[in-house]
């Protein structure tokens, strides 16, 4: 007898919303594996573009799940294996098979490079099960993540293809380079996290879209150019970032406020200084100028 459609609510149908977001997860893992073979081949462009895509896959699918009610343990464990694969494995890859080709030593700062990122995720994992964890948890990241540390970590294959040979794409200014990546992933520097950067007020719109509009235009004439800006912005955004974290941790009562609440708090808190300071001269409880 034939089978109708599962309607919502039934196992079929449950399944079948898990499959989506999973077949998101294992394209972006065989973007990543493509992108290594294209490398080995030195068509290093189509292999850049497909670490970009495995990143943007790695960004959706988790929403996808969200809007379809399909989260899963087995989606969770997917995604930190294809992380993994595509922030850890895939990056240490093309940089052993591109400009640290030939160095022993290169192979083995590409093992601590991958290592590094497989140790973070394990800690991200860990991180995220804590159910007691305060509410400013869900606005930072501890260290780099492991996408951003993938970006990172190839900005010496993306200045090679920009500009040709040089410092930068030296033996020396790549091993150290990893290295840093390696560290900023591990490490526990607060980093902003992409749900807070993603709410914007109105009167932000207008400039956001303006900005989009000007990378975009970018990523179609010069992508590498944008690639290096982008990868200069994420790190001048860091000592913002562990500003940020520590001024929310020192302030328990703004843990579950949004982060534009917790700017419009910091500008009343600044407007108020200088009246009170003048107050306090005033009643001489301060010296004017101290």
């Amino acid at each position: 007898m034939r089978r109708g459609r599962p309607r919502v609510g039934q196992p079929g149908a449950r399944s079948a919303r898990v499959a989506v977001p999973s077949a998101l997860t294992i394209l972006a893992v065989c973007a990543g594996l493509t992108a290594v073979r294209l490398a080995a081949e030195n068509r290093i462009d189509l292999a850049l573009v497909l670490v970009v895509a495995a990143a943007f896959l790695d960004g959706i699918d988790g929403r996808v799940a969200r809007l379809m009610n399909a989260t899963s343990k087995i989606g969770a464990e997917l995604d930190s294996l294809a992380d993994a694969i595509n922030f850890g494995v895939v990056p240490a890859l093309i940089l052993a098979a591109t400009l640290m080709q030939g160095h022993d030593l290169g192979w083995a700062i590409a093992l601590v490079y991958c290592c590094a990122i497989i140790l973070r995720l394990a800690r991200f994992n860990t991180l995220s099960d804590d159910e007691n964890a305060p509410g400013y948890t869900r606005d930072f990241f501890v260290g780099v993540p492991a996408p951003a540390a993938a970006l990172i970590a190839l900005g010496p294959v993306g200045l090679h293809q920009w500009l040709g040979d040089g410092w930068w794409s030296s033996f020396a200014a790549v091993a150290v380079w990893t290295l840093l990546a390696g560290f900023l992933a591990i490490s526990r520097i607060p980093t902003s996290s992409l749900k807070a950067t993603t709410k914007l007020s109105r009167a932000a719109l207008a400039p956001a879209l303006i900005l989009f509009a000007g990378a975009a235009a970018l990523l179609v004439t010069y992508p590498y150019t944008l690639m290096i800006i982008i990868i200069a912005a994420y790190l001048a955004h860091i000592p913002f970032a562990w500003w940020a974290n520590r001024w929310v941790r020192a302030r328990p009562e703004h843990w579950d406020s949004l982060p534009a609440e917790r700017r419009a708090h910091r500008r009343m808190t600044s407007s108020r200084r200088p009246i009170l300071r003048k107050s306090q001269a005033r009643l001489g409880l301060r010296r004017p100028g101290a």
